[in-house]
């Protein structure tokens, strides 16, 4: 992975709030992180699409939603940097980390 490239798809609030959330639950769906974010569907996939083509997120498709996960063969060293950037600023995604809890911890989903 280019550390150019990599942090050119981080340079944008949307990519960065989802990577940040996608990290810390391990796995979301487009519907859950449009509750969080309080975006639309076209413009969350529109930025989690851009993540995965950078080679940042794997997405895999359930019915009609798709559930995204950190790429596995990302490179150790964008994986600290993703665990450290949430680590170190959690009042950067916490309004949005509690709105995606609430989706996940209920028996309905978001979706």
């Amino acid at each position: 992975m280019d550390p150019c490239k990599f942090y050119k798809c981080l340079a944008d609030d949307t990519r960065l709030k989802s990577l940040l959330l996608i990290n810390t639950v391990n796995e979301a769906c487009v519907c859950d992180l449009m509750a969080a974010l309080e975006l639309d569907q076209p413009k969350i996939s529109r930025h989690l699409a851009e993540l995965r083509k950078c080679g940042i997120l794997l997405d895999e498709r359930r019915g009609k939603w798709v559930y995204y996960k950190l790429h596995p063969s990302l490179p150790t060293w964008a994986k600290n940097v993703i665990e450290q950037t949430a680590n170190h600023n959690s009042d950067y995604h916490k309004d949005a980390l509690t709105k995606l809890n609430v989706c996940l911890s209920t028996t309905e989903t978001c979706c």
